[in-house]
């Protein structure tokens, strides 16, 4: 008796589950890709000094803005402390930064350079916030759509020098 054996039918691949699948989420995917949209600061490290040869006898205002958990020390590089701005119980005064920052603009107008120095300890919000508030500022009495006062574009952020009171 000859021996039998089963037909081997041919194996058919059933993607139809797998084109729903990728037929829902092409479109998803293509659609929420166009609101993704990144914001970039442009900021530089601030630049080393090597002593009198690199004062710019043009500009000479070197602002700092220096981030301590109690305030923010608003000073000259050349010349010193300006301001010293105590923090408020929900943080950073940044309406008091913003005028102080208007004054020496009008003092300065020609001056488009600030470094804000942080101690490692401080929050990415806040320091985004004073970078924000050194960047431009709201006209007083502005409502509605009227732009920003550019203040001192050009940022850069650095590490805070140890305070006098640590030493």
């Amino acid at each position: 008796m000859p021996v039998r054996r089963p037909r081997k039918h041919a194996v058919h691949l059933e993607v139809t589950a797998f084109i729903n699948v990728i037929v829902v989420l092409v479109p998803f995917l293509l659609s929420t890709a166009v609101f993704s949209h990144l914001a970039v600061l442009d900021m530089a490290l601030p630049a080393q000094s090597s002593g009198p040869a690199q004062i710019d006898p043009d500009n000479l205002l070197k602002l700092e803005i220096v981030m301590r958990p109690d305030a923010l020390e608003v000073g000259d590089r050349v010349g010193g402390l300006i301001q010293r701005i105590p923090s408020t119980p929900q943080g950073y005064d940044l309406a008091t930064l913003s005028t102080l920052l208007q004054t020496i603009k009008a003092k300065y107008p020609a001056a488009r350079a600030a470094s804000v120095l942080a101690q490692p300890d401080t929050s990415y919000d806040s320091l985004v916030q004073v970078m924000d508030a050194v960047r431009q500022a709201r006209p007083p009495g502005a409502t509605g759509k009227v732009p920003d006062i550019e203040l001192f574009p050009d940022v850069s952020i650095g590490d805070a020098p140890t305070s006098a009171s640590k030493k």
